[in-house]
């Protein structure tokens, strides 16, 4: 089998992929399973046999997903490999937003050639004074894996933390500090912190989540920190806020021509996940999930398809990727039990308008039984395994 790379992967990650039975390759027109980072797929034209493509990260725009699931093409991401990265530069971006430190740096790098430096920095420092961070209130808006981190290091900082996050798991719950103070609703976070920092996917609804009326609701002199995706922010309401100085500082992973240049703006150039220690996690993680996928039939961390793990019984494995219809299930058990194929164990799951089957059987499993399974109507992809 081939695995495409379609950017640098750790050797930790291409390590795991046996060379005596996987090709690690760059070239996509025979791939079986794909590694990516940052690099744009939507224009890709994906091989009929490409099975999976795992993301070595969390965020999958890049990635035709919906094209993906028609096709039955599994996508994995690698959900909490980075955060402890992003968790740091978080911090780092509360520290910078108040104390000025970029704008004082660049200031003394002014001083160059000057006499009496130390006079003329005890003079002009005064210029960056910025508030400590401890005693604060900090809004954390969505308690995944890094979330969860930045809230319980700030609460170790000293601030006073609101965490919301209308989905959240009981797992993650676990690993929150009890001395989060839990918000029930945006508004409430809007209305009680100092500084807000967001960790929540870009969908339909959280698109420009952060406009003009969210600003409204925000006390005067608000920090808003954004390493989760530019589109949350509408920068036309953000300009203007902090032109007012309802916004006192935006700290922004993801820097666009129209925010660069903006006073009181702090881009970053996407350095949340920059670290090696990141790239390698990222990287085995996303390489376990796709090796698990190809040799085992498991599925852990897909965004498009349902988790299903099970473990062997049987001679052989039948996976199959379908639509979440009535009966399907119900019509492979009869499709196997008339091509006269013994169940051993079975496992089904659904994800929105997809559904998995695992299926493992004690009875060989012909041509003939494949190509009945793949007639049944609502079956996209079916692999003997």
């Amino acid at each position: 089998m081939n695995i495409c790379t379609l950017n640098k992967i750790a050797a930790c990650g291409t390590a795991r992929f046996d060379a005596a039975k996987y090709t690690v390759t760059e070239d996509l027109s025979t791939a079986t399973g794909v590694m990516v980072r940052s690099a744009a797929m939507h224009d890709m034209d994906l091989p009929d046999s490409l099975l999976a493509i795992a993301r070595a990260g969390a965020g999958v725009n890049n990635i035709p997903v919906d094209k993906c699931s028609e096709t039955g093409v599994v996508v994995f991401n690698t959900p909490g490999a980075n955060a402890n990265a992003v968790k740091e530069l978080v911090i780092a971006g509360l520290l910078i937003s108040s104390r000025k430190v970029i704008s004082g740096i660049e200031w003394a790098k002014t001083l160059q050639g000057q006499e009496g430096v130390a006079k003329l920095v005890e003079k002009g420092k005064s210029a960056f004074v910025g508030p400590e961070i401890k005693g604060k209130r900090l809004g954390v808006i969505g308690l995944g894996a890094i979330g969860i981190l930045v809230a319980n290091a700030a609460h170790s900082l000293g601030m006073e933390v609101y965490g919301y996050d209308p989905y959240l798991s009981v797992d993650a719950a676990w690993g929150l500090s009890r001395s989060i103070i839990h918000a029930t609703s945006l508004d409430q976070i809007y209305a009680n912190c100092d500084y807000i920092t967001v960790h929540v996917p870009l969908t339909p609804d959280t698109k420009g989540m952060f406009n003009a009326a969210a600003f409204a609701a925000m006390p005067d002199g608000v920090r808003i920190l954004n390493f989760s995706r530019a589109d949350l922010v509408n920068i036309p309401d953000m300009k203007e806020a902090l032109a007012s100085g309802k916004v006192a500082a935006y700290v922004v992973d993801f820097p666009t021509e129209d925010i660069l240049g903006v006073e009181n703006v702090i881009a970053i150039p996407h350095l949340g996940a920059s670290t090696p220690e990141s790239e390698e996690n990222c990287a085995a993680m996303a390489a376990q999930e796709l090796r698990d996928y190809l040799v085992n039939g498991n599925i852990t961390n897909s965004v498009n398809m349902p988790s299903v793990s099970q473990e062997w019984s049987g001679i052989a494995r039948v996976c199959i990727i379908h639509k979440n219809v009535p009966a399907m299930l119900t019509k492979i058990m009869t499709t196997l039990s008339d091509d006269n194929i013994n169940v051993e164990n079975m496992t089904n799951k659904s994800k929105g308008d997809y559904a998995y089957t695992i299926v493992d059987v004690d009875s060989p499993v012909t041509d003939e039984a494949i190509a009945d399974l793949k007639a049944i109507p609502g079956i996209i992809r079916m692999r003997l395994i």
